[in-house]
């Protein structure tokens, strides 16, 4: 990744958590207090470039690395937001102890206070409801959804506390941005008004609990290319009652047409309603995002790909022979969850650079170490993983064993919301 993208998002968290901070810089006050107006300030600056982090735009997704990379920093600076913000009462009553212990109870005790304490420690509740539910993947995606929201409701909480103190400046813009990037989130995202419709052509099994479903586009095609992902929202039709949710799903296949292919794994309530899917049903397409296999080197490559982690390659591999020496590592249970596999034989029998090595793992955890240690001039390759998260996390710890630098294992997991 270049360096200017990389460093995109912490800019942007330094941005937005220095440039509060230097305008509500207190003076002439005591160090707690002090410090407890300071980290309170970078509190809301942190909570708005989340919010800013959890659009599903592509162009800004492809400007700071990836919706995943987006994500992942959209969750760290909303830890990061209430730990701050969790101090700042703690500092402001700190300031009255040890001398005034009634004082210092007062000025966080909610008891007989206004509004503007209230509206504080919603905002502090509603933080902490929403951030305890935030890594809870067991809750249902839709309850999970609606109760993630209460951030967003947090951050309106805790900027209104600050009005109601009587602090407009700047806090009102703030506001109006925080106000407007969850509008826009909630409209354009959650809605699908930044989404394409779509049409079923067809729906076929490809493995036990796998299907794979071909969506024609019924208006401008999407710009796709092989190893990315896109938000698909499936609604009823001929002999399906859709979910109505957008759900991440890799395209296996871009047609010349704009159609497109997308596996779908039975993971969840929607998802295993999704295998019963036919012809008909419209849906609503958004993205494209990721990119997982973009600006591959011309050095040889290991993929290994584990389950439904198969679809990103076999896109590619569809897309045409590839241009260096490919080995294709694909693990899965047993034959009858082997999504492709006569398919994917068939592609490397006929591409002299593609070497196909299937895995049966049965039910157990394999063992990656003897995996990697047959698969010559390892040293020398670049490694792109997909597949489960604890299949990704064991092997990207087996190749660093082995001396593979960070920047030469790329990866891409199912571990998206």
């Amino acid at each position: 990744m270049p360096l200017l993208r990389t460093l995109s998002i912490p800019l942007l968290l330094l941005a937005a958590t220095l440039g509060p901070i230097y305008w509500a810089l207190p003076e002439g006050l005591s160090l707690s207090r002090s410090l407890g107006i300071v980290l309170g300030w970078a509190g809301c600056g942190l909570l708005l470039a989340s919010l800013l982090l959890m659009l599903r735009e592509t162009r800004l997704a492809r400007a700071l690395g990836g919706l995943e990379r987006m994500y992942r920093w959209h969750h760290w600076a909303g830890m990061a937001a209430y730990v701050l913000l969790l101090a700042h009462p703690l500092l402001l009553a700190a300031d009255g102890w040890p001398d005034q212990r009634l004082l210092a109870w007062q000025t966080i005790s909610p008891v007989g206070q206004g509004w503007p304490v209230w509206s504080g420690w919603l905002s502090l509740v509603l933080l902490m409801l929403g951030l305890a539910v935030t890594f809870e993947h067991r809750i249902p995606y839709r309850t999970w959804r609606w109760l993630h929201l209460g951030l967003g409701l947090a951050v309106l909480s805790g900027l209104l506390h600050l009005v109601l103190l009587g602090i407009d400046e700047p806090v009102l813009l703030i506001l109006g941005l925080a106000a407007f990037f969850l509008g826009w989130r909630i409209v354009r995202d959650d809605f699908g008004l930044a989404a394409r419709p779509f049409i079923v052509q067809a729906a076929t099994p490809v493995a036990d609990a796998m299907v794979e479903i071909l969506l024609k586009p019924l208006s401008n095609a999407l710009a796709v290319t092989p190893g990315q992902f896109v938000l698909v929202a499936f609604f009823d039709g001929p002999g399906f009652r859709g979910c109505g949710e957008f759900h991440p799903f890799t395209v296996s296949a871009v047609c010349a047409d704009g159609s497109i292919r997308v596996g779908v794994k039975a993971l969840g309530d929607c998802t295993r309603k999704i295998q019963s899917i036919g012809p008909g049903v419209m849906a609503r397409v958004h993205g494209a995002f990721g990119s997982f296999l973009a600006d591959r080197p011309a050095a040889p490559q290991l993929w290994v790909a584990g389950g439904i982690g198969i679809t990103p390659f076999l896109a590619q591999l569809r897309a045409g022979p590839v241009k260096q020496l490919t080995l294709l590592l694909y693990l899965y249970r047993n034959k009858a969850e082997a999504a492709f596999l006569s398919e994917l034989e068939t592609l490397a029998a006929n591409d002299p650079d593609l070497s196909l090595k299937p895995v049966a793992t049965g039910n157990t955890v394999p063992d990656l170490n003897a995996l990697l240690a047959d698969v010559p001039g390892l040293a020398q390759e670049a490694c792109y993983l997909c597949g489960p998260p604890g299949m990704v996390a064991g092997l990207r710890k087996a190749l660093h064993d082995r001396g593979i630098p960070s920047h030469r294992i790329h990866f891409e997991n199912f571990d998206f919301r």
